[in-house]
């Protein structure tokens, strides 16, 4: 398992760690799958009651590492991303994430698959896809007009314009504002609170809350990926990526 993601089960809690600060914990496909796997086995542990995500207290996560993004572009629905992407969306047992610094694109979407999020007062999260030349991800197209409404998400989702940890704390994305020294502790407090508790009321409990939307957020993840793939070889993701690359602004006039 890739050392960039830290897994450790104690008191029926896996905490999963982002570990790669280096690279402000910009996911690779091999960290994609680590996550994944990790996922999948804590879903299958009836040791296991909780998982808790966190990063860093200076940054969550900077979101896909470019360079290794576009030397592995997810091909197919099997590429780890999107195992991980549906190993968060049906994960059975609650779900607890800490967010200090940034959460970007991806490191604020899977955030909607959460069931607590906590977060540092030095949180920011944005979700720039178009600013890339390509669409939402992780069903956000369908989740985040829901929690936030049509036109916060507009903002978030069309001009990819970040917000503060008290902006997503209004619109319900995150549960508290904390400083960012005690963020992962809050959350592991409130872990341990649910691991306490009888699993199977709260997988059921879990279970009722996503009834009306599981099939449908499966759906998302699955079109919005397959718009993902194709606008991927487009020019305008052409276009943002090796602007990325040359370090100057990308220039969309011709796309």
């Amino acid at each position: 398992m890739s050392t960039d993601i830290l897994v450790h089960t104690e008191d029926r809690i896996t905490t999963l760690t982002l570990n790669r600060l280096a690279r402000k914990n910009s996911l690779t496909a091999a960290m994609y799958a680590a996550l994944a796997d990790a996922l999948e086995a804590a879903a299958a542990d009836p040791q296991v009651r909780v998982v808790l995500l966190q990063g860093d207290a200076t940054v969550f996560s900077a979101g896909n590492d470019i360079g290794d993004f576009l030397n592995q572009p997810p091909s197919t629905q099997e590429s780890p991303v999107f195992r991980f992407l549906r190993a968060m969306a049906g994960f059975p047992k609650p779900v607890v994430a800490a967010v200090c610094g940034p959460a970007v694109g991806i490191g604020t979407t899977l955030l909607f698959h959460c069931d607590l999020v906590y977060a540092g007062d030095n949180a920011a999260f944005s979700m720039p896809f178009v600013n890339l030349g390509l669409c939402p991800e992780a069903a956000s197209s369908l989740l985040v007009p829901q929690m936030m409404g049509y036109h916060r998400a507009a903002e978030a989702l069309l001009l990819g314009e970040p917000f503060m940890a008290e902006a997503a704390l209004e619109v319900g994305l995150v549960n508290r504002v904390v400083p960012p020294t005690e963020c992962n502790t809050i959350a592991q407090a409130q872990a341990k609170k649910l691991a306490a508790k009888p699993l199977s009321s709260l997988i059921e409990t879990k279970r009722l809350m996503k009834r009306g939307q599981s099939a449908q957020v499966l759906e998302c993840i699955a079109e919005e990926a397959a718009s993902f793939g194709r606008m991927l070889q487009e020019p305008a993701a052409r276009e943002a990526f090796t602007a990325f690359m040359e370090k100057r602004r990308p220039d969309f006039s011709a796309v």
